[in-house]
């Protein structure tokens, strides 16, 4: 861990932010005096009701109904926030309009350019919104897209989520069986489409799979199609399917919002599937909007008027959090396509167009920059950006001094780390902290967050498993077809009972506060920023007849590197080819995504399962990351323990 301060906010930076304002609201209202960011979290995670009850009356949310109590439970992760209350998370959206300047910017590879004023993005989510209702979408129903990170999507959402429906998205670099896997399970009444996407330059027609995405979905009652790849022409779907011009064209009508309880799905998100299906992961319409209204003001410091872009898609969390940035009254900026075409300052070009003040992005993006040698700040004017964001991936040293040498020397660089899970940061930024290179600035308000060792006991200092000890509201409410919340129970609450064990290794600094992220500490693949289920690339290799079994692993290495190799084990009579090794890779940029692909296929004699039947991705991981052998792996609990000797020996060549 490193004490090298890189940036510190200055006074102004921070007597002008939304913490300072609700610090000195916190005195004057509770009679709460903090000298410290250290301080105020300490109270918020002692006192959670009464915190979250604070957020809730600091932003005057806006309720049809009194709540009975803030926090309703017996243990984790049987509880209950604000029960009672009624509220819309759409209507919260529209509360800081900002009529001097855009709700949403828009931009792709192609040069396409769109602002639209939050009196057009209004007029529209109400033509979206009651299209919907004039086909029977009401209350509980669920509306699902297949569409890249267009201003169609946000609006989309929002028409959904204002009559109470629910939402559900993936981007069209998905394969048709990865997007069957997740809408299926949640049997969506309206599929909204695209007919295909840009992406480094080349046009990629989803047509038909769009088709038979549609195909598999029988309880749909209309298919909305957005042409991107042909403007305004949908001829090449069937007849009964409608455009999204026409919807905006054709109704139109006053926006109303659906008030609905306040543990109500807004959403459902999808994990990486490591054990099969993708868990459907729902959120509640109260519990995101607490939680981002909070994230969004205290850790992002996003003002009305301020332009707020994440580089995202519409399959991966973050483009969910960027909505969020329509609550402060900032505008939101959206990009589709490779951030690195036509070249890598694509993305910095942009930003100085644009005048963006946020800027977020993965890790992998500033590392690849780092590597490529981009020194945005000497090419463009970066002086409207406040802040860079960075999650996805753990952010290393090198990449935190990169930004400061050759992006900006005075800018609020945010790491940040959460998960679809809650759908926000468990850690990220503050502007009472300094940035030291490596660490993640601090636990967020109202997150009990620890590293355990391996007693179950809060460390500082030394590696330890990230656990949160108290509930947040924008914990799932539950999984989607989950009997009596078997598979929420064993995601996070099967290792410390009452605690939620997220599954990554942490470093807390006891002298800064800082956190430092080591990596995943359970199988799921987090290839570069974007999770990966190991049962996603299995249920493509098991369709190859030459190979009888493989394992998957992503390694987390120095300086920001990746390695994802797959381990196969042929059938009689078969070798590993080059010709095999081309057929994996297709099938897996077919049916999922490129990164789906891995970094190199290598033949084993034998894969590791346990007595139980488990493949044992976990251990094999932290034999190639070179950990002790004897805190790696329990010999004793295997079916075939002679199969660890390749792994053991390949580790020496890593």
């Amino acid at each position: 861990m490193s004490d090298n301060k890189l940036w510190e906010g200055s006074k102004s930076f921070k007597l002008n932010s939304h913490l300072y304002n609700y610090q000195k609201w916190l005195k004057s209202n509770l009679g709460l005096n903090f000298n410290s960011y250290e301080d105020i979290w300490q109270w918020s995670v002692n006192n959670t009701s009464d915190f979250w009850k604070s957020i809730w009356d600091y932003f005057n949310v806006i309720s049809y109904s009194n709540y009975d109590s803030v926090l309703t439970m017996t243990s984790m992760p049987d509880f209950k926030w604000f029960n009672g209350a009624k509220l819309n998370y759409s209507e919260h959206i529209f509360r800081h309009a900002h009529h001097k300047q855009p709700a949403i910017i828009f931009s792709n590879e192609q040069g396409d350019y769109l602002e639209l004023s939050w009196k057009d993005l209004k007029e529209k989510v109400a033509s979206m919104a009651s299209y919907l209702k004039s086909i029977g979408v009401s209350k509980g129903d669920c509306v699902v897209a297949f569409l890249p990170n267009v201003p169609e999507a946000t609006i989309s959402f929002l028409a959904a989520n204002s009559i109470g429906a629910i939402w559900s998205s993936t981007s069209p670099d998905f394969g048709t069986e990865s997007v069957i896997d997740r809408f299926a399970q949640i049997k969506p009444k309206v599929f909204i489409t695209v007919d295909g996407y840009f992406y480094n330059g080349k046009p990629h027609d989803k047509t038909n799979i769009a088709i038979d995405i549609a195909k598999a979905l029988p309880t749909l009652k209309q298919v909305i199609v957005l042409p991107y790849l042909n403007k305004k022409d949908i001829s090449a779907f069937p007849k009964d399917f409608i455009s999204i011009n026409t919807v905006f064209e054709t109704f139109q009508d006053e926006l109303v919002f659906e008030p609905v309880d306040f543990n109500h799905p807004i959403w459902v998100l999808y994990s990486s599937g490591t054990t099969g299906l993708p868990k459907a992961i729902v959120h509640s319409h109260g519990g995101i909007l607490l939680e981002h209204l909070k994230y969004m003001a205290f850790h992002n410091d996003t003002h009305q008027g301020e332009c707020f872009f994440w580089y995202t898609t519409t399959g991966w969390m973050m483009w969910n959090f960027l909505q969020s940035a329509l609550l402060m009254g900032a505008t939101i900026v959206l990009y589709d396509g490779s951030p690195t075409y036509p070249n890598f300052n694509k993305l910095w070009e942009f930003s100085e167009n644009v005048k963006i003040t946020h800027f977020g992005t993965s890790a992998p993006f500033l590392v690849a920059s780092m590597k490529n040698n981009i020194a945005p700040k000497n090419q463009y004017n970066l002086s409207s950006l406040r802040s860079i964001s960075s999650t996805g991936a753990p952010l290393p040293f090198e990449a935190f001094e990169y930004v400061y040498e050759n992006i900006k020397s005075d800018v609020w660089l945010c790491s940040m780390a959460g998960g679809t899970d809650v759908c926000t940061a468990f850690v990220g930024g503050t502007p009472f902290y300094a940035v030291h290179s490596g660490e993640i600035q601090c636990k967020a308000l109202g997150v009990s967050l620890y590293a355990y060792d391996d007693n179950g006991q809060p460390i500082e200092d030394d590696l330890g498993e990230m656990v949160i000890d108290k509930p947040m509201p924008s914990m799932p409410i539950y999984f989607w077809n989950d009997d009596n919340n078997k598979r929420y129970k064993e995601s996070y609450f099967e290792y410390y009972p009452g605690k939620w064990r997220h599954g990554d290794f942490i470093k807390i600094n006891s002298k800064t506060h800082g956190i430092v992220i080591y990596g995943r500490s359970d199988a799921t693949l987090n290839r570069h920023g974007i999770r990966i289920g190991t049962s996603e690339i299995y249920r493509c290799i098991n369709k190859i007849k030459s190979i009888e079994d493989s394992l998957i692993v992503n390694l987390e290495l120095e300086g920001g590197q990746h390695y994802m190799p797959l381990f196969v084990k042929m059938k009689p009579s078969y070798k590993l080819t080059n010709e095999i090794k081309s057929e994996i890779n297709e099938q897996l940029k077919k049916e999922y995504t490129p990164r789906h692909v891995p970094d190199e296929i290598i033949e084993v004699p034998d894969i590791p399962y346990t007595i139980s039947g488990k493949k044992m991705e976990a251990p094999i991981k932290k034999i190639l990351l070179k950990m002790p052998f004897e805190k790696s792996i329990n010999v004793d609990s295997m079916k075939n323990p002679e199969s660890v000797d390749f792994f053991v020996e390949f580790a020496k060549t890593i």
